[in-house]
C-alpha cells in the first residue's frame, strides 16, 4: 500500500477545517464568507406576489427605552431589518445598511430589530460606528413578519405591500435598491 501524499491543497483544506473548528476564528471566517455572498442586492417581489401589512400593532423600545409604535409607519417607506450581534450574516450586510441608512435616514423609517439586550447592542454599535439605531420588540411583531431564521430584511411601501423580503445577507447599498426606494418614495 502506498503512502497518500500530502498535496498543497490538502493542507490548506485542513487549516480551513481547523480554524473553523476554533471559536475564536470562526466568527471572522464566516463574516468573510458572507460578504463574498452578499456582493448583490435583494430581489424586488413582482406586484401580483405582494403581501400587504394590516396589522400595524407593534411596539418596540428604542435604545433610550422610548417606546416606538409601528403604527407612525402606516403610509411610509419602512426598512425592517431583523437582526443579532453574533449572527455572521448580519454582521456581513451591516455595513450595506449602515450606509443606506446615512443616505435615506430622513425619508424612510428604518427598524434595526433585535431580541438582545441593550448593552450588548450597544457595545456593537459603538464598536463599529454605526449610525442607525436599534430597537427591542415590546410587544411581537405583527404574524405577516415571519421571521424563522436572521438575518431578515423587508421593504415595504407606502400601501403597506412589501415590496422586498430579503432572508440572508444582501448588498443593501445596490443601486437596484437605491432605485427601488427613490420610486416608492415617489408614489
Amino acid at each position: 500500500m502506498k503512502k497518500p501524499k500530502l498535496s498543497t491543497s490538502n493542507i490548506i483544506f485542513v487549516i480551513v477545517i481547523v480554524l473553523l473548528i476554533i471559536p475564536q476564528t470562526r466568527q471572522p471566517i464566516q463574516v468573510f464568507l458572507h460578504k463574498g455572498l452578499a456582493l448583490f442586492g435583494p430581489s424586488i417581489i413582482d406586484e401580483s406576489d405582494r403581501k400587504v401589512v394590516t396589522d400595524y400593532n407593534w411596539q418596540l423600545l428604542n435604545q433610550s427605552g422610548e417606546v416606538y409604535n409601528f403604527n407612525e409607519a402606516k403610509g411610509k417607506v419602512v426598512l425592517i431589518n431583523f437582526w443579532a450581534t453574533w449572527c455572521p450574516p448580519c454582521i456581513a450586510e451591516m455595513p450595506s445598511l449602515d450606509e443606506l441608512y446615512k443616505s435615506y435616514n430622513k425619508e424612510v423609517v428604518f427598524l434595526f430589530v433585535s431580541n438582545e439586550d441593550q448593552k450588548t447592542i450597544s457595545s456593537f454599535i459603538d464598536k463599529n460606528a454605526y449610525s442607525f439605531n436599534v430597537h427591542t420588540p415590546k410587544t411581537a411583531y405583527p404574524k405577516i413578519f415571519e421571521v424563522s431564521a436572521i438575518p431578515r430584511t423587508y421593504i415595504i411601501d407606502k400601501k403597506g405591500q412589501i415590496v422586498v423580503d430579503k432572508t440572508g445577507a444582501a448588498n443593501w447599498n445596490s443601486d437596484g435598491v437605491r432605485k427601488q426606494l427613490d420610486l416608492l418614495l415617489k408614489e
